[in-house]
């Protein structure tokens, strides 16, 4: 999975759509299992994604210090390779997940 994934964020074509036909389904998922209306799905999925985003972020990021590949004028901790076409997507699958758990435990919570 992590090689299919490095794959597909090659391209950002290929990212956008993954991107995209995951958050789908985890929409779909929500709105058809658990009874979410689209708004409130939305907002929602919206949250939790960025939420994952700053969760996903520092995994794997070796600064430029740690690397030994300091660019002349630019902040040395700052990262080497920041793959941030491979943490959205991982950031999405994650939120995925988190995002339907959340809508399931929202009538134990007497939110649904």
């Amino acid at each position: 999975m992590v090689a299919a994934i490095r794959t597909i964020a090659l391209s950002t074509g290929a990212s956008v759509v993954t991107i995209i036909a995951l958050m789908i389904a985890a929409l779909v998922v929500a709105t058809g299992v658990f009874g979410l209306g689209i708004t409130g799905a939305l907002a929602l999925y919206f949250v939790v994604w960025w939420t994952m985003l700053f969760a996903v972020l520092p995994f794997g990021i070796r600064s430029q210090i740690e690397a030994g590949e300091v660019v002349a004028g630019s902040e040395p901790g700052a990262p080497v390779r920041p793959a941030l076409r491979q943490k959205a997507i991982w950031t999405t699958i994650v939120s995925g997940f988190v995002f339907n758990l959340a809508a399931a435990l929202m009538p134990l919570a007497g939110l649904g």
